[in-house]
């Protein structure tokens, strides 16, 4: 029997919170994927400021298993957990540089770094502009450890109606580099 596929949905507290709910609506649309949620104390508050004050319910409503941020016992802070990767959407510059320098104080970047230690994706749908060197550097060290620095960028050329297709398309972008074979969803560019 073929263990379930797992995918770890991380959102921190940078802007761009619908990303990540919209990460979760897709993914338990295949329903074929177990989703395991991480939420940021700051993506808390982003969550009620973007989106409003039931974000948050809704997006643990999505997940198939939600996990306390404090929690670094948690399955997802270990290796022996498989899964097919992670993504943190949108991943704010302290999460990424956490995740660069290895100071694992919480659960998010705990599991972030097991998916480098295991050679697993790891996606980060970093949310930050401008930028200055010490946030190219900790992104540039978190490529060379294996993650997928994906800034959640609108492709223009799609032509989208509206906001909602715009977060739609960095959603499954962002699922696409996971390199999954999943049912139901449209491959975008």
């Amino acid at each position: 029997m073929n263990p379930p596929l797992r995918v770890i949905v991380g959102i921190s507290g940078a802007s761009g919170a619908a990303i990540g709910l919209r990460v979760l609506e897709r993914l338990a649309e295949t329903g074929g994927v177990e989703t395991h949620l991480v939420i940021s104390p700051a993506a808390e508050r982003t969550l009620a400021t973007e989106i409003g004050p039931g974000a948050q319910a809704q997006a643990r409503s999505l997940a198939s298993h939600c996990h306390d941020h404090r929690d670094i016992g948690a399955s997802i802070a270990s290796g022996s957990f498989r899964t097919a990767g992670m993504i943190i959407a949108p991943c704010s510059i302290r999460t990424l540089c956490a995740i660069a320098y290895g100071q694992l104080a919480d659960l998010l970047v705990r599991a972030a770094d097991v998916q480098l230690k295991e050679r697993r994706r790891l996606v980060l749908l970093a949310r930050e502009s401008p930028l200055h060197l010490g946030h190219l550097r900790a992104m540039a060290q978190v490529t060379e450890y294996g993650a997928i620095v994906a800034p959640p960028v609108p492709a223009f050329y799609l032509q989208p109606r509206d906001i909602a297709a715009i977060i739609d398309q960095i959603a499954l972008r962002a699922i696409g580099l996971l390199d999954l074979s999943l049912e139901g969803l449209p491959v975008v560019e």
